[in-house]
């Protein structure tokens, strides 16, 4: 165990992970996943025979694990560094287990592939098959490059009207930013700002209970209901490209790049931490460009 890390009250592995992972203010949805890795490590480092203690267990039942992940499972690398994380979470941080194994093994590498990006005409086609609150979350993540969940946690407090800035709390990697606030939003929907909704932005029209607390109380906008409606506006309007939520995203920071913002103020409005994250973009910029000609062209303009 850490120094400085209060002891654990639960007795139960499972529950000793949920603990340790609440009192570290992990989200909701890394708590899930953690949980469900780290079951199923358990259970299938059991199944020749019976069920051990993760402490019995060491480097080899957990390479094995991952390698199974890969061969029989057939895992996209991002999924297999999920596990790998839960499992690490496991050791390091529950059960206090400082191993050199732990250390030396390896992550899968995942590929680099160039984001799909919609064009200024498809975006807008886009947006005028939706409607509702769905359609102006839909604009708010396309005008200001937040992520999904960075839309629907938004508070009301956190969106300023007389300065046209919006404040992204807690975003990824538990950090504060502040991105615009598009004027075609206060045209489009002027009670906005003036729609209380109880806290939340974008509030559930139904209340729910807390899987944490097991209080009653009104959520979010529950994040399928924005990916179904955009996924109905794509094939409405015809768009071909595989696009998801995160194509606004996209979208956002190439549009910004193409009309001539600087590269770092890119940087800083969609959170990333490392230029060289926000440079995937500039890809997408010199094939939609165009500027190298084409071998092909030469030879249909001297055969013409």
């Amino acid at each position: 165990m850490k120094p400085g890390t209060p002891p654990l009250q639960s007795i139960r592995v499972l529950d000793q992970l949920r603990e340790r992972i609440r009192y570290m203010h992990y989200s909701l949805s890394t708590e899930q996943v953690y949980v469900y890795w780290v079951r199923f490590f358990i259970r299938w480092s059991g199944h020749g025979g019976q069920m051990r203690h993760p402490r019995e267990l060491g480097a080899s039942e957990v390479e094995a694990f991952l390698s199974m992940l890969a061969t029989e499972r057939k895992v996209s690398a991002s999924t297999h560094n999920q596990a790998l994380s839960a499992v690490l979470f496991l050791y390091r941080e529950v059960l206090g287990v400082a191993l050199p194994w732990l250390d030396n093994i390896n992550r899968p590498t995942q590929k680099r592939r160039i984001p799909s990006v919609l064009t200024k005409d498809e975006v807008a086609g886009l947006l005028a098959h939706m409607d509702g609150q769905t359609a102006l979350l839909a604009r708010l993540l396309y005008g200001t490059g937040m992520r999904l969940m960075e839309g629907m946690r938004l508070r009301i407090k956190d969106v300023d009207f007389d300065r046209h800035v919006i404040i992204v709390r807690e975003a990824k990697g538990g950090k504060d930013r502040v991105v615009m606030m598009p004027h075609a939003l206060e045209q489009k929907y002027p009670k906005v700002g003036h729609t209380w909704g109880w806290f939340w932005m974008f509030p559930s029209p139904t209340l729910s209970i807390d899987p944490r607390s097991g209080v009653e109380r009104r959520h979010h906008l529950y994040e399928d209901r924005v990916q179904r409606a955009l996924k109905k506006a794509v094939a409405l309007a015809g768009i071909s490209k595989p696009v998801s939520v995160h194509t606004l995203r996209h979208s956002f920071a190439t549009h910004l790049l193409q009309a001539g913002t600087d590269i770092r103020t890119v940087q800083e409005l969609l959170g990333h931490s490392d230029v060289s994250t926000t440079m995937i973009y500039t890809h997408v910029l010199k094939v939609a460009a165009g500027g190298t000609a084409s071998p092909l062209d030469a030879l249909t303009g001297l055969a013409g």
